[in-house]
């Protein structure tokens, strides 16, 4: 039986006509209309949920609802199909271990990776040749559009390992741009120290990863008086709630762009030029808003869980309706591309606390803390349960010195709605609680109620 490469299974010249990069993204997308879109996406729709049918996850999850083939003949009938997420996928690994039931690997190659494990255990990720290719490339003309150039130096903070963040936005960046990337990967895969270093040495002018851990870096910086050498122009990152001016600041005036996707997607939506909101990649991927109670589409300007279908994952893996549980809102107005576009994450669904009868999102409050002289930004909150079955969050902030924590403890009750206990801590007594330094995303919330 004869194999292809990996290279075999790719017409890459075909995925650039489907999905443009650089001035051809630009010339498509500023001006189609909604009409044309809709038609393209119908496309990529129609082969997706043949594809779906052939995978036993799908055809469990929607036969279970007495759903055919012949029901779903258009997105407009998507709805129809049920809603699933990382719950559902885990139960398909414990009940046809090791992988599950939700990818339909063939002969030809397969890319394996795992989610970061950041709220539970890590997740099984597979990718055939055209759906990674896709998801680089989202990632790579992104880049471009935000101003990446090939003369930059792009320096990554994210996780390596098992993990797929830090693998695929190295291919995005070497597969479809020109620009040189240094792989320096989290802080317990190269020391903090190092990693500031390493952009003095090699002239770093872009920075890409986590904010919170780029921000804790601008720290470093200062600390190893580097910043006479160290010419960062460009931060791409994942801002969601955290302040841009105050991580701007922090890296003595770089530009702090934000984006946002997950492992099972690869980017959903990202800042352009503008940096006024962030674009959903509607020619790759279909986003619905859903209320986090009920399911059922938000109202525009709304907030609401980001489900996903991703057009182009026909292949080994599709993608169709899985809930992120992450929140946000679409933006109205008119953006630079014909493109919807949303604010940004918000929070997590899953993460949210009702304390006292009011929904908390614990990611809200780096929003309240930020920006900030005598607070270094980093907090954890922890959740807790008494014996009458009251629930209580103490929010532990560090402080440089100087906070009046009955003033804080009030900032955080008008912006939450609700009164927490705040208590200080000295800068970097957070990190053991976060595990900021070896996680790709710091932990903000740890619940104690079952202890």
């Amino acid at each position: 039986m004869s194999q292809r490469s990996y290279l075999e299974c790719v017409d890459i010249q075909q995925l650039l006509r489907d999905y443009p990069v650089g001035d051809d993204f630009i010339r498509r997308y500023r001006s189609i209309s909604r009409d044309e879109l809709r038609a393209c996406q119908e496309t990529q729709f129609q082969r997706l949920v043949a594809r779906g049918w052939q995978i036993p996850f799908y055809k469990r999850l929607w036969g279970a609802l007495g759903i055919e083939p012949g029901d779903i003949r258009s997105l407009d009938d998507i709805t129809k199909l049920p809603v699933y997420d990382k719950t559902d996928l885990m139960a398909s690994v414990n009940a046809h271990p090791p992988y599950g039931d939700f990818d339909g690997r063939g002969s030809d190659p397969v890319i394996f990776h795992t989610t970061s494990g950041t709220t539970g255990r890590p997740q099984p990720l597979m990718f055939g040749p055209k759906g990674r290719e896709v998801t680089n490339l989202l990632v790579g003309r992104m880049y471009r559009w935000m101003g990446l150039r090939p003369e930059d130096v792009v320096q990554s903070v994210y996780g390596h390992g098992m993990i797929n963040g830090g693998h695929y936005i190295r291919e995005a960046v070497t597969h479809f741009t020109n620009s040189l990337f240094l792989s320096a990967g989290t802080g317990i895969e190269t020391r903090s120290a190092s990693q500031v270093a390493m952009m003095a040495d090699f002239g770093v002018t872009v920075m890409v990863g986590f904010v919170d851990y780029i921000r804790k870096l601008a720290e470093v910086a200062e600390k190893e008086a580097l910043f006479d050498r160290i010419k960062l122009r460009m931060i791409i990152g994942h801002l969601g709630t955290e302040d841009r001016a105050a991580t701007e600041a922090a890296w003595h005036g770089a530009k702090a762009y934000d984006w946002y996707g997950v492992g099972d997607t690869g980017s959903i939506a990202g800042e352009g030029p503008d940096r006024n909101g962030l674009y959903v990649w509607e020619d790759a991927q279909f986003l619905e808003l859903l209320d986090v109670e009920i399911g059922q589409p938000v109202s525009f300007g709304e907030t609401g869980d980001m489900v996903v279908t991703c057009l182009f994952k026909d292949d080994i893996a599709p993608c169709i309706r899985f809930n992120t549980h992450d929140i946000t809102h679409e933006l109205g107005g008119q953006g630079e591309i014909a493109f919807r576009r949303i604010a940004g994450f918000k929070g997590r669904s899953d993460n949210m606390v009702k304390l006292r009868g009011i929904n908390i999102f614990p990611h809200a409050i780096a929003a309240l803390i930020e920006n900030r002289a005598d607070l270094t930004g980093e907090y954890v909150c922890t959740l807790t349960r008494d014996a009458a079955g009251r629930d209580a969050m103490l929010v532990t902030i560090e402080s440089r010195g100087g906070t009046d924590v009955m003033a804080l403890g009030e900032l955080l009750r008008r912006g939450l709605g609700v009164e927490v206990e705040v208590v200080l801590c000295p800068p970097g007594d957070t990190a053991e609680a976060t595990q900021i330094d070896v996680r790709q995303k710091p932990i903000r919330l740890i619940d104690r109620r079952g202890l």
